[in-house]
């Protein structure tokens, strides 16, 4: 069933209360719901995200420019229009400048109203899109592609593509670099929801004080720095797909809150008292094996039911290396800067091929990126490749190869050089060389520490 964006009317007037919502209720993208004055609307945005506030100015209790300035501070991404006469256009222009989309002068017309509406919805969306632009600045639309051949990994997506059709939640399990995220946006992008956001949360890289503000906001003055009210990104995504990332890694702090927003889609945000309800698919997705946290006492058991409705298991690259030869083709197209890519040499092939991966995909990809800088022609030979793989792959290097190993790093050596490598690839960022070796924050942390691997201060 298609998402239907959530429209609240706030007028005094019954009868005109009564033709709006049924001109509305006509479309059958909109859900709407009614006030007959302002505290009553007031409660209603408490308990649901509204998309669309069709608001009177003159009601009794509580007038319309209240709650315009309500809506404003704490729902800033829903949209206002503003319903008056004609002879108070005046003032609905003074309530644009407090931040009302636009205004509707009664009597209006069908057209007047759905053309308005239908402007308003499409400003909401694109707020919305600005939001979670802030969590993906760094993707891009091939990004998204699933590259695989192997019959294991196309029965991941014809299961992808079957379950995509329900609102089930969907648990994805598979070592790191596998392709987990790839496979939630292709059910996200597969489903009903599609054009609405597709917000992904990585549980492991925020820390455990900030993650209940992240997942559901906070109010003003909740703790220190909360100097303004937040939306959190179970509102932002309402609508769309909420995908948590490394769901393992949360706190058991948090987990009781997040077991109680998947059973009733309420949730309050931090420092708040209302119960706010929102419209949502939760996808999880971890590299840890959650039975086994559980019996450690650090996952909460009926947490694991809750997420684990269907699962999906994504093998490791090693159980599906006739994937590889496309995978490496399509790195190669990605990584070359010029029209015509750089290719590979089959003993370079070779050794993709006889080597385990333990970084899965991911690491297949910044061997090719390394790869591909390293190579002084057109094609990649097996020198070019990193002595992480030579070394492992049964001891037998191709003969243009063997001058390489004059001297053997040890496995911390290598290590130690990777993260050097990663650190400065990426402008010593330390979330995203985490998140590209695979590994959280706190662990390259410490792994920095250990190998005593300078990082500039910025």
């Amino acid at each position: 069933m298609p998402h239907k964006y959530n429209i609240l009317i706030v007028d005094d007037e019954p009868g005109v209360v009564f033709l709006l919502k049924e001109e509305l209720t006509e479309s059958e993208q909109y859900s709407v719901a009614t006030a007959q004055d302002g505290a009553e609307a007031i409660n209603l945005l408490h308990a649901q995200p509204f998309d669309v506030v069709l608001l009177d100015v003159k009601m009794p209790r509580v007038g319309g420019i209240e709650v315009l300035k309500f809506i404003r501070e704490y729902y800033p991404t829903t949209q206002v229009i503003i319903l008056t006469n004609v002879a108070d256009v005046k003032t609905a222009i003074e309530t644009m400048k407090l931040g009302a989309y636009d205004f509707v002068s009664k009597p209006y017309t069908r057209e007047e109203l759905l053309a308005t509406v239908g402007r308003a919805v499409e400003l909401h969306r694109l707020t919305i899109d600005n939001e979670v632009m802030k969590y993906e600045l760094s993707r891009q639309s091939s990004a998204h592609e699933i590259i695989g051949e192997s019959e294991v990994m196309q029965g991941v997506v014809r299961t992808a593509e079957k379950i995509a059709q329900s609102d089930a939640i969907v648990h994805i399990q598979g070592p790191s670099g596998t392709g987990k995220e790839l496979v939630a946006h292709l059910i996200h992008t597969s489903s009903n929801r599609k054009n609405h956001p597709f917000v992904i949360v990585n549980c492991a890289s925020i820390p455990d004080a900030l993650l209940e503000s992240e997942l559901f906001g906070h109010e003003k003055g909740a703790f220190t720095s909360a100097v303004a009210m937040k939306q959190g990104l179970v509102e932002v995504a309402n609508g769309g797909t909420l995908f948590l990332d490394e769901v393992g890694d949360i706190s058991t702090m948090i987990q009781p809150k997040l077991l109680r927003f998947l059973e009733s889609g309420e949730f309050r945000r931090v420092g708040g008292t209302n119960a706010m309800k929102v419209d949502v698919r939760i996808l999880s997705a971890t590299n840890k094996d959650l039975q086994k946290e559980v019996e450690a006492g650090r996952f909460r058991e009926d947490l694991l039911y809750r997420l684990n409705v269907v699962t999906i298991r994504i093998a490791p690259l090693k159980e599906r290396k006739e994937d590889i030869p496309r995978l490496v083709e399509h790195f190669l197209q990605k990584k070359s800067k010029t029209k015509n890519p750089k290719h590979i040499s089959a003993e370079a092939m070779q050794l993709l091929l006889r080597y385990d991966w333990p970084g899965n995909v991911r690491e297949l990809e910044h061997v090719i990126e390394g790869a591909v800088l390293l190579s002084h022609d057109d094609e990649i030979r097996a020198k070019d490749l990193p002595l992480t793989i030579v070394d492992k792959v049964d001891g037998h290097l191709p003969q243009e190869n063997q001058h390489a190993t004059e001297k053997v790093l040890s496995l911390e050596e290598i290590e130690k050089h990777h993260i050097e490598f990663s650190l400065q690839k990426n402008n010593f960022n330390r979330l995203k060389t985490s998140e590209m070796l695979g590994i959280t924050p706190k662990t390259l942390y410490l792994k920095i520490k250990k190998y005593r691997i300078t990082v500039p201060q910025h």
